[in-house]
C-alpha cells in the first residue's frame, strides 16, 4: 500500500457550497432516501450493509434518528446531551449518537420508519434552511480526526454538507446492500460529487487528474499527475473508508 502524508487542516472546516445549493441538495436528498426505503420489501430489511455492524434496518433507523435531531433543535439537545454521556462505553461522541439513534428508532417497525421519513425529512430541511448565519458560522464543540489530525467543524460545514451526505451515502449502503436501483443524475448526485471532490483536493493538497464515471461524474484537473479514473460512486465509497484506497484516493473525506 501507498503511503501518503496529507497537509494538516487549515483553520475551522466550513462549507464551500452555497446556501441555496446546500438546501436544495438537503431538500431533495431526504425525499430520494425516503422514496428509497419505501421501496423495500419486507426481505430487504434483514440484510447485512456496508456499515458492517448494522442491517439494512438498523441504518435506517439511523438515517430517520438523524433527521429527528436535525428537525428539532430540542430533539438535538436531547440526543446529544445523552450521547456526551456514552451509555455504552463508546470512545467517539459520533458512535455514542448513531448507537443511541439505532437503540431508539430501531424499536420501529419498518411501515414506521419509512413514515417517520415522509414526516421528518421536509421538517429536517425546513429547520437546517431556517438556520441563521451567525449560528453556523460557529464552530462545533469539540473537533473531529480526520485524515489523523483533529480538525475543527463550523456548524454550516454540519447543515450544509455532513447531514446532506450522511442520507446520501447511506442511500449508497442501501442499492448495495438489496440489489436495488440507486438512483443518480447530475444536477444532484453530480453536484454532490463536485463538492467531494472540490473537498478531496483541498485535504490532499497535490497535483491530480481526476476522470469519474457515471451520471454524477466528470473530470477535474489539478497541474501533472497520473490520471485517475472510477466510477463517481465507488470514489465516494473510497473516500469514506468503505472500499480500500492508495495514493490519494486513500484522502479521507468525512460523509
Amino acid at each position: 500500500m501507498t503511503t501518503t502524508t496529507f497537509p494538516a487542516p487549515a483553520g475551522m472546516r466550513r462549507s464551500a457550497l452555497d446556501r441555496a445549493t446546500a438546501m436544495r441538495l438537503a431538500a431533495t436528498e431526504y425525499t430520494r432516501v425516503h422514496d428509497a426505503a419505501a421501496e423495500l420489501g419486507a426481505e430487504d430489511w434483514s440484510k447485512p450493509t456496508d456499515c458492517t455492524e448494522w442491517t439494512v434496518h438498523q441504518m435506517i433507523s439511523h438515517v430517520v434518528g438523524m433527521a429527528a435531531m436535525a428537525a428539532s433543535p430540542r430533539e438535538n439537545l436531547r440526543q446529544n446531551r445523552i450521547a456526551n454521556k456514552r451509555p455504552n462505553g463508546e470512545a467517539r461522541m459520533i458512535d455514542a449518537l448513531t448507537g443511541l439513534q439505532v437503540r431508539e428508532f430501531g424499536t420501529r417497525s419498518p411501515e414506521e420508519l419509512v413514515a417517520m421519513l415522509a414526516e421528518l425529512g421536509p421538517r429536517a430541511a425546513k429547520t437546517r434552511r431556517r438556520t441563521p448565519a451567525l449560528l453556523r458560522a460557529l464552530p462545533m464543540p469539540g473537533t473531529q480526526v480526520v485524515n489523523g489530525y483533529a480538525e475543527k467543524w463550523s456548524f454550516g460545514y454540519l447543515l450544509d454538507v455532513i447531514l446532506t451526505r450522511d442520507p446520501w451515502m447511506h442511500r449508497v449502503d442501501l442499492a448495495r446492500a438489496t440489489g436495488r436501483e440507486f438512483t443518480t443524475t447530475a444536477e444532484h448526485d453530480g453536484v454532490l460529487v463536485d463538492d467531494v471532490v472540490h473537498e478531496w483536493a483541498q485535504r490532499h493538497g497535490r497535483p491530480y487528474r481526476l476522470t469519474l464515471t457515471g451520471p454524477a461524474g466528470g473530470a477535474w484537473t489539478n497541474g501533472e499527475a497520473e490520471p485517475l479514473e472510477l466510477d463517481a460512486i465507488e470514489f465516494c465509497r473510497t473516500l469514506s473508508g468503505r472500499a480500500d484506497g492508495t495514493g490519494l484516493l486513500a484522502t479521507e473525506v468525512p460523509f
